[in-house]
């Protein structure tokens, strides 16, 4: 509720606002020049006259219990982001910009303490009612109280929503933040007047109301779902979206096991695939469809800071709080002989939590990074000053020797011993490790390093678990260990409270799933996002991902550079890729080809290999 007080700083902001700040058509990070003008005609990243048409297929793993994307509860279906429009979007050529979508024009204050939105008038929800300032105000606090923690954290310095006029609606901040007029630009905006009759925090698969391309036409739990093209959208002719959103129709078939789901992208099920197997991309395209180009195999370039990925321990559970116990377990996972016996020598190592980016600490702590450490000293392990991070390196023949005896030393050092063959801890326990599951293709990389494991007499217990069972563990942080990513953009902020902070961390459903709670982290963070300017932002990632390294939180695992995607030919998408994502939204159907089979009709089969 807006009170007297709060409606006297919207006067005093407004008078503020008229002397020192201009709407514009699109917000940077640091205030440098957008690459794309006001008048600007469409992405250099689209094909401007991409044919609309056609119906794509995709395949989905496990399954979905919901429509609502923005709660904790429940398995939300693929792509249904796409019902909604946000406030500004994100322009995929550029580090971090924004440029207006339902708000035609965005007002941020010097001092970086408030932004406001000016909507378009034009635009609409999909039944044809405006989209209002209330409606933004509604939406924030939607997500707020009843939405996924992720948004408490990223909002967090969000002191009022104030609903100026019908097309106005002003955020103000308890201090200067640079990253939050950008993120408040990614703010989904709900239909107030149709969730007013609803639980906004219960998951449920009834069609949802938005106001973007598309909208979901037809459901059926847990094994598909289809989204048709909004013919009538408000914002099809923004140059934001000129040559996006070119099917009619989006479908996906969910699969229990991604093996088969591949051989029915083979069999013309579906139209493309992601392929996160060096395995499979090396070996399971042997077909003539390839041969003769109806299939197509292509790795496309990928500009995005890879993150981390790794092996992650729950330091939630005593068996992981001593730093010699985790840095000792990080030493038995071969990557050398995983890389070349399992993934063909695909693969690269990850070493930073900022890989393949400028941010990614290496060598020793240069003056910059030292400033920000050097009062931090005392609390931090003395190698982050004196040693570059590297992992172990193996020589590949499947024996880890030298690993192995620097391993049994650390355990060791932390009070474990060997007692009839077997590791125990501190407390005389026999040391068994739950490794949570959801995919089967990650069972033959764990079980080299369950072996490792093995040989110290440490028994690590690999369970598969359904995906919506999996959630819900994770969710509540009932895991020894997981398969963790932490992705990065290349301009992080807010969301590494998300990640990082102790406020996070007992909070379920958190990407805390570490269960980091360090004072030290936790100043870090605020000062990358607080940083003012990309000098400052890159010292600082580089000092907080020292610290992260050194503290051997995750085994990590290891990326590549590329998308390796398999699509049929009647495919197509822009000979230009945007630089920081794979933009399938850009892609389109050409309009003489012909599909690999026929498009199912509601009276014909399901597909062949979806789960029934």
């Amino acid at each position: 509720m807006m009170s007297l007080r709060t409606l006297l700083g919207l006067v005093l902001t407004g008078i503020a606002c008229v002397a020192h700040a201009a709407p514009q058509h699109a917000l940077t990070l640091y205030d440098e020049p957008p690459k794309y003008p006001a008048d600007f005609k469409h992405f250099d990243y689209v094909n401007p006259q991409a044919p609309k048409g056609g119906t794509f297929r995709q395949a989905g793993f496990g399954g979905f219990d919901s429509l609502n994307p923005f709660i904790s509860k429940g398995v939300p279906a693929n792509d249904i982001d796409l019902v909604y429009d946000t406030l500004a979007r994100q322009s995929l050529d550029e580090p971090f910009t924004e440029y207006g979508l339902l708000a035609g024009k965005i007002e941020r204050a010097p001092d970086n303490t408030w932004v406001r939105f000016y909507l378009r008038p034009e635009a609409r929800f999909h039944d044809g009612q405006p989209v209002r300032a209330e409606d933004v105000e509604f939406s924030f606090q939607a997500l707020i109280k009843d939405g996924s923690p992720l948004y408490r954290i990223y909002y967090a310095d969000v002191t009022d929503v104030i609903v100026e006029d019908p097309l106005r609606v002003l955020f103000k901040f308890k201090h200067s933040n640079r990253e939050l007029p950008l993120i408040l630009g990614q703010l989904p905006v709900l239909p107030k007047h149709w969730w007013q009759t609803r639980d906004f925090s219960k998951g449920n698969l009834e069609i949802p109301l938005g106001s973007g391309p598309y909208q979901v036409t037809q459901v059926k739990a847990g094994r598909s779902v289809r989204y048709e093209r909004v013919k009538d959208y408000w914002g099809k002719d923004l140059p934001i979206n000129r040559g996006s959103f070119n099917f009619d129709v989006m479908t996906t078939d969910y699969y229990r096991d991604n093996t088969v789901a591949l051989e029915a992208l083979k069999a013309g099920q579906f139209d493309y695939w992601l392929e996160i197997s060096a395995k499979n991309w090396a070996n399971a395209y042997n077909t003539p469809a390839i041969t003769e180009g109806r299939l197509i195999k292509e790795q496309i370039a990928n500009g995005n800071p890879t993150g981390m990925q790794g092996f992650v321990f729950n330091l939630r559970r005593p068996l992981f709080q001593d730093i010699r116990v985790r840095e000792a377990l990080s030493l038995l996972l071969d990557f050398e002989w995983t890389n070349k016996q399992l993934f063909n020598g695909a693969y690269t190592r990850t070493r930073s939590y900022f890989e393949n980016s400028e941010m990614a600490a290496t060598g020793l702590p240069d003056p910059e990074q030292r400033a920000i450490l050097d009062p931090l000293r005392q609390q931090l392990p003395a190698q982050v000053f004196s040693e570059a991070f590297e992992n172990s390196v193996s020589d590949g023949s499947g024996m880890i020797r030298a690993q192995q005896r620097r391993a049994y030393q650390l355990l060791q050092e932390a009070g474990w011993r060997i007692v009839d063959d077997k590791m125990v801890d501190t407390t005389g326990k026999p040391v068994s490790i739950e490794f949570l599951l959801a995919q089967t293709e990650f069972e033959r990389v764990l079980l080299p390093f369950k072996r490792n494991l093995a040989d110290l007499g440490i028994d690590l217990v690999i369970r598969r678990v359904d995906v919506s069972q999996y959630i819900n563990r994770v969710r509540s942080r009932d895991f020894d260990m997981i398969v963790g990513s932490f992705p990065q953009s290349s301009s992080p902020g807010n969301e590494q409270r998300e990640f990082w902070k102790s406020e996070s961390a007992d909070k379920p459903g958190s990407r805390n799933t570490i269960g980091l709670k360090d004072p030290v982290i936790d100043q870090l963070v605020e000062g990358l996002i607080n940083a003012d300017s990309r000098k400052s932002l890159v010292a600082h990632a580089r000092a907080l991902d020292r610290v992260l390294q050194w503290g051997y939180y995750v085994i990590p695992n290891w990326h590549i550079k590329t998308w390796r995607v398999a699509y049929w030919n009647h495919i197509g998408h822009p000979k230009v890729s945007p630089t920081y994502d794979l933009g399938i939204n850009t892609w389109w159907i050409k309009p003489d080809a012909t599909p690999a089979i026929e498009i199912l009709t509601e009276q014909q089969a399901e597909p062949e290999g979806v789960e029934q």
